[in-house]
Order: C-alpha cells, then sequence, then structure tokens
C-alpha cells in the first residue's frame, strides 16, 4: 500500500522517512558502512551487491540490522556464512569484534562450458570462481585483510564443509590471521557462542565425500546430457539420483496401465444390541468366512443370493476379545519425515518445505530485538536428540500436562544406517517457543510449519497412548460368522499433543464409518444381536497409487537413494525438465518415458537402484574415512566409459525418427511430421530447412468457445507448468489446466497466471 513515506525499523527501532532512490542513500543518510549491516526489504533480504541498484518506495518495509564497529575498521574477526538471513541473526549475538559477511552459497565449483575434471590424474577438480560470486569473492578478499582470525561457518554438512574448504583455498595468502571452522545445529545466542569457543580445522574427509559427489554427478550428467541432446531433444538432462527417480516415476506409472481391476462385493451388516431396545447404538460388522472358508464374492448375482440367505437367520455375538495397545510416539523428524508429513498434512511439496524450513532455521525476529533460530538444522538423517533438548522439554512436559505423561527416561530413538550421528532431528531449539505464542511473528507457512515440528517433537518425548482394541466375532445362524473391531482411547499420552492417524490398507472408502476405529457398544458373548440393514456394496482393487512427493521422497529413502539435501531439488529437476508433470500426483511424461528406456537400455547399471544405493554408501565410507575418494571414482568410471562408448554408436536417435501425417503445412502446403523436441512430441513442415513451420500437437479435444474451430493443443507455460490452448491463438484466447473427459465438457476457463502473454 502506498503510503508517502517509508516504514524503517534500525535495530528494531521505528523509524518514519522519505523514500530514497536506492538502499545505498538510505544507509549513507543514516551514515551507515554497507559492510556492516544486512536490510531487508519486504521480509527478503537484500544482497549486498544490489544496494546501489535497488529502488526504495513508497510503501516499502525496510529492516536495517546494523552492527556498530562491525565492518569499519573496528571489527578483528571476519565471520563468514552462506546467507544475509543467517548473517542478520549472527550479528545480534557476536561483538563488535566481529564482521558477518555472506557468500551467497557456493563460491567456486566446477566450469559450466566443459567437463572439468582431469580423467587422466585422478579425477582432480578445476574449480573456478563461479560468475556470480566473483564480486563477493572480491568482497571477502577485501575484508579478510589484516582481520586477526576468520571463522567461516556455512551450515554443517558436507555442502557446508565443502564451501568452507572453497572459501579457505580462496582466501590462502589474503589474510595474515588464522581460518577456523565453526559449526552450530541452531542459530541460539548459547549454541553460536559456545561454537566459537571451540573451533575446528576444516574437515576433509567430508570435504572429500561432497568432492566424489560433485564430481561423480558431473561424470554422469556431462557424458549422459549430450546423448540425449543428440538423440531426443536439446535442454535434455541426466542425473545420478534425477534418472533414477525417474525410473520409479515411470516404472509405476507403466504398473498403473498394466493393472486389471478386478471386482469384488462386501456385506456388511447395521447391527444392535437387542437388549437396548429401540435406542441401542448401531454398529457395523463385516461379513468374514462361512464355515471355515474366508468368504470371496466376485460378482452381484453371488452377493444378493448370499444376502437373502442371510436376511432371516438370527445373529448372536460368538467371541469378544479384548486388548490393551500402546500406540508408541514417532521419532523426531528427519529431512525425509518432515517433507513427508508436510506434504500429507500441510500440502506442502517438498521445495516448499525446505524453503520456509531454511528460514525457520536461520532466523526470525521475535519482539523488538530478538534474532533467532526457531529449528535446528533442516537438512538430517539423524534422530539424535540433544540431552538439554530432552530435559527441557521432559520440564515443559511435566509442568503442563503432569508425570503421568513423562516417561521414566528421556526416549532413545534409532537412526538409520548411514546418519551423521553428529546431527540432530529437525525439532525446535528451544520448546518453550510456544506456535500460538510466536505465531505473531511468523507468516502463514512458518507457523504451519513450525507447529508441525514443534509437536512431533514435543510428542516423541512423551509416554505412549493406550487404546482398547475389541474384536468381536458375530454369528448369523450355522454357517456365516461377521467380523466387528472397535477401538477406544484409554489414555491419550503423546496424542495429546500430535495424534497420528491410521490408514488402513483395506479401508473401504465408501463406507460412512470408519469400521477400524468405531467405538463398540459393551457386548457379550451369546447375546442376541438385532439385524437393522444388510448392505452389499461392488468394489474393485485398485493399482497402485501414482508417486507424490511425500510416496516418492519415503521410496527413495527406503532404497537409500540419495540424501536429506538431494529429494526436494531431484523432484524439481524432473518437473522442470518436462520429464515429470504435477497433476495431484507426480505424472511421467512421453518424454520421460523415452528418455528412460534409452538410459536403462544403454546404461543399465547406472539406472540400477542397488547401484545407485551403493554409490550413497560408499560416500557415506569416505566422509568416515574408510575409503578412498579417487579409487572410488576409478571403480565407478571403468564400467561407465564403455556403457558410454557403446552408447555413443547404438543409441537409438528419436529425434531423427518423423512420422508422416495427413495434415499439410499451413505456410507451404507440403505434409507435417511429427518429430520429438523438449517437450515432447509437436508438428513440423516435411519442407524443413526452407519451411520452418511447426506447431503444436492437437489433443483431439475442439475448442469449446462459441464460434471457433480451432483444437486445445498442448503449451507450456514460462514457468513450464502444462495448459491447454486454442490453435487459433492469438485470434482465440481460450485456455484452462484441464482437458475434457469423455462426456464432460469444460465448465469454465482456467488460465494460469503464466500464460499471460503465450
Amino acid at each position: 500500500m502506498k503510503t508517502g513515506f517509508i516504514q524503517l525499523r534500525l535495530n528494531g527501532e521505528a523509524r518514519r522517512i522519505n523514500p530514497l532512490t536506492t538502499v545505498t542513500g538510505l544507509l549513507q543518510s543514516f551514515q551507515m558502512d554497507p559492510r556492516s549491516v544486512v536490510v531487508e526489504r519486504n521480509r527478503q533480504v537484500i544482497p549486498r551487491e544490489e544496494f546501489d541498484r535497488v529502488t526504495v518506495e513508497e510503501g516499502d518495509e525496510i529492516e536495517v540490522v546494523h552492527f556498530v564497529g562491525g565492518g569499519k575498521g573496528g571489527a578483528e574477526n571476519l565471520v563468514i556464512v552462506e546467507s544475509p538471513t543467517k548473517a542478520r541473526t549472527l550479528l545480534r549475538y557476536l561483538g563488535p569484534a566481529y564482521q558477518i559477511e555472506a557468500s551467497m552459497g557456493h563460491v567456486r565449483d566446477l566450469p559450466k562450458g566443459r567437463m572439468g575434471i582431469d580423467l587422466e590424474h585422478e579425477f582432480k577438480p578445476d574449480y573456478v570462481i563461479m560468475t556470480k560470486a566473483k564480486k563477493t569473492v572480491t568482497r571477502i578478499k577485501k575484508e579478510a585483510k589484516g582481520k586477526k582470525a576468520v571463522y567461516l561457518a556455512p551450515d554443517p554438512d558436507r555442502e557446508g564443509e565443502a564451501i568452507s574448504w572453497h572459501l579457505a583455498a580462496i582466501l590462502h595468502g589474503e589474510t595474515d590471521g588464522k581460518i577456523h571452522r565453526v559449526v552450530f545445529n541452531e542459530i541460539t545466542p548459547d549454541a553460536v557462542r559456545e561454537a566459537f569457543k571451540h573451533p575446528r580445522e576444516i574437515d576433509d574427509k567430508l570435504v572429500n565425500a561432497q568432492q566424489a559427489r560433485r564430481v561423480l554427478d558431473r561424470l554422469v550428467g556431462y557424458e549422459l546430457s549430450p546423448l540425449l541432446w543428440k538423440n531426443v531433444g536439446k535442454g535434455l538432462s541426466a542425473g545420478r539420483v534425477q534418472s533414477v527417480a525417474l525410473r520409479l516415476i515411470v516404472e509405476r506409472e507403466r504398473e498403473i496401465r498394466q493393472f486389471v481391476p478386478k471386482e469384488y462385493w462386501q456385506i456388511r451388516a447395521r447391527l444392535s444390541s437387542e437388549k437396548g431396545g429401540e435406542d441401542a447404538k448401531i454398529f457395523l460388522a463385516r461379513l468374514d468366512r462361512e464355515g471355515e472358508k474366508k468368504l470371496e464374492i466376485g460378482n452381484q448375482k453371488e452377493a444378493e443370493e448370499i444376502k437373502s440367505r442371510i436376511e432371516k437367520l438370527p445373529f448372536q455375538v460368538l467371541k469378544v476379545e479384548k486388548k490393551e495397545r500402546l500406540r508408541k510416539p514417532q521419532a523426531p523428524y528427519t529431512t525425509s519425515r518432515l517433507q513427508q508429513e508436510a506434504y500429507t498434512r500441510l500440502g506442502f511439496t517438498a521445495a516448499k518445505t525446505m524453503k520456509v524450513a531454511q528460514k525457520l532455521y536461520e532466523g526470525v525476529e521475535l519482539g523488538s530485538d530478538e534474532a533467532v533460530g526457531l529449528i535446528t538444522y533442516m537438512r538430517t538423517d539423524s534422530v539424535n536428540v540433544a540431552p538439554s533438548a530432552q530435559a527441557e522439554a521432559r520440564k515443559w512436559i511435566g509442568e503442563k500436562y503432569g508425570p503421568k505423561f513423562l516417561p521414566k527416561a528421556p526416549p532413545v530413538y534409532k537412526s538409520k544406517k548411514g546418519a551423521q550421528e553428529a546431527h540432530e532431528a529437525v525439532r525446535p531449539s528451544s520448546v518453550l517457543r510456544l506456535p500460538e505464542k510466536i505465531k505473531g511473528f511468523l507468516d502463514e507457512d512458518e507457523f504451519k510449519l513450525y507447529e508441525l515440528i514443534w509437536r512431533k517433537f514435543v510428542a516423541s518425548q512423551m509416554v505412549p497412548a493406550i487404546d482398547e482394541q475389541t474384536s468381536v466375532t458375530i454369528q448369523a445362524g450355522d454357517r456365516y460368522f461377521f467380523r466387528a473391531s472397535g477401538r477406544r482411547n484409554l489414555f491419550p499420552g503423546f496424542g495429546i499433543v500430535f495424534e497420528i492417524p491410521e490408514k488402513s490398507e483395506k479401508e473401504d472408502e465408501s463406507s460412512e464409518e470408519d469400521e477400524e476405529s468405531q467405538e463398540l457398544p459393551p457386548l457379550a458373548e451369546g447375546e442376541a444381536l438385532r439385524l437393522h440393514e444388510l448392505l452389499a456394496s461392488q468394489h474393485f482393487t485398485k493399482p497402485p497409487a501414482r508417486f507424490n512427493d511425500a510416496s516418492l521422497v519415503r521410496t527413495l529413502e527406503e532404497k537409500g537413494i540419495g540424501r536429506p539435501s538431494t529429494y526436494a531439488p531431484t523432484i524439481y529437476v524432473l518437473i522442470d525438465r518436462s520429464y515429470v508433470e504435477r497433476k495431484g500426483a507426480l505424472v511421467p511424461t512421453e518424454l520421460g518415458e523415452i528418455v528412460v528406456d534409452l538410459l536403462v537400455k544403454h546404461f543399465p547399471k547406472i539406472l540400477d537402484y542397488q547401484f545407485t544405493a551403493l554409490m550413497e554408501e560408499e560416500l557415506d565410507k569416505i566422509e568416515e574415512g574408510e575409503l578412498e575418494w579417487h579409487s572410488v571414482l576409478k571403480d565407478f568410471y571403468e564400467p561407465f566409459s564403455k556403457y558410454l562408448a557403446d552408447a555413443k554408436v547404438e543409441m537409438r536417435s528419436v529425434r531423427r525418427e518423423a512420422v508422416p501425417t495427413d495434415e499439410v503445412c499451413d505456410l507451404c502446403g507440403k505434409q507435417m511430421l511429427i518429430r520429438w523436441g523438449r517437450f515432447g512430441q509437436f508438428l513440423a513442415c516435411s519442407g524443413f530447412p526452407a519451411c520452418r513451420y511447426t506447431k503444436s500437437m492437437p489433443t483431439g479435444f475442439r475448442c469449446p468457445q462459441p464460434g471457433c474451430n480451432g483444437d486445445l493443443v498442448k503449451r507450456k507455460s514460462k514457468r513450464r507448468q502444462t495448459f491447454y490452448g486454442c490453435s487459433n491463438y492469438p485470434k482465440c484466447t481460450y485456455v484452462t489446466r484441464r482437458l475434457p473427459r469423455d462426456k464432460e465438457t469444460v465448465a469454465e476457463e482456467e488460465k494460469p497466471p503464466e500464460a499471460n502473454g503465450v
């Protein structure tokens, strides 16, 4: 909203000032050195390199965190982190002796225009300063001069260690001060100050594990992608983890296509106790067997025959079994579990979950002068919890709910094989920051994710819930036996904070009542029951479900493919390359299927699930010092290079395949051909290159606009999302997200915002 002035907060103090031209001008008006501040505009951090270019406009909300003494020559030490947001939070914790700079992520990488790996000399990488990082590197070198010490404080994982290693290499000879590595799993005053009391050297084993992963990914991507450009279409890519994930999605889709539904029928009875009269509670029981034989009803005729035989039979309770069942809380979140539950409970994609979690980790302002990281580091496969965090949680639980809800000793959860035990699970940095108390400082998504993490962690430190599970066998006449199940909660335990939904594989979606969790009335063996209604319902067996973000991440983790940091980027790349479309679930495109078929045929080992998992294990062993990284690369590359040589000769060229059609070119009248491109099939003139006319493939559906004779064709938005538009564009601007199905028609225009200007 335009207000005629700028809302400014300087170190938490509110100001109102007139609009200025740039961020630099704003800082100059307060005599602040740009090197010693972090600036946010409308909650988005502005990189220092853009201070001269970013215009401050009326109505903007500007937050400036300025540390007096930092960056003006008064600071003895330089601290380097990856992001301005993280720098902004640390500025509050460290004294004027520390100047903080942000590297903006990686500063060195393999070159873009060439492989950058010396295959003849132990796969030596040729690292170069990234184009986007050149100004940042120049600034960091300048600020490092004359400093007493340099502290490298990127994230506590392989990537963070590698960023630190690259920064140390760049600063070698540029500073007289000693270079230290500091790590912390949470960004809180105590954790940060403790880390700076105990700096360490850079861990070469961690660095080598990251280097091995980077070189492996470059070898696969750099060698395989050109094959796809040549034989399928430009702009495509292949990757060591990405292509295996795509194979999972494609194979699941083919399972679904090949699945043949099988009809079956169920008979359920609505019953009540004879003793209760008309007001007796009605419950559901399912027909289970005839005599000793499990009953399978294949069609309506069989169902009606059985139903007619049962309707007049007397019903009585044959057996009642009651058991107490403990429902234990689950471990606090790992990255993969967080992504799965954020998808199923909140509807967040894996990428969105990580983006929001990053904000919570790097720091949020709570009140006028308190900025703190709300959660621990969010890329982890460990379920470990610091004893201090457990003690704080136990104290809060005891005070809030009483000793009944506390286990005698803090629970210990077992991490999966290969987990980095030095890390913690994803948890709140303090359980005393109750979600409802800090809700006003968070946006909607941040609050939802923080509450999910907070509740999961608190529940993990509580006692199990206790349920009473009741199973009742009911006899109808002498031959037919029904089963009724019910559950009631005896003690909520952890469920008072975080309830875990139970999904039965046998869940009957057509039933209005959940038979497994219904609360049964008191029943005694031999008791007569009243039949209110017999229900016969038709069902069909279902194919396996398509993958979504949650199920794909779970499957990748179960198979040992990828690591916490790779799940979200993998899904993003598959969609970005048009190998997969997000249609509620993840659905492979024709292009994705062709790419998988070519890669599986010519690189069977590279796309093998077990082999990919083995490579992850070997990377873990490099990190643990059990394997030497050059030897792992050599063992991989020797068979890979042989596959590559054969594929260059034998791989089928889909790109060159052209299928004639009955259509003629609108420009020259020559025959149109079906060809393949980056986004799938399209129509191209056979007169190429003299005639370059192309158009999208028709879908078989006519444009529903009155008076239009065009066809609906598949298109891609600027964000590469699929939509369907009229072939007569721009004369007809009709677009829709979905095609009509069967006899249905498109009810309304659903123009995606990204389609404007297509």
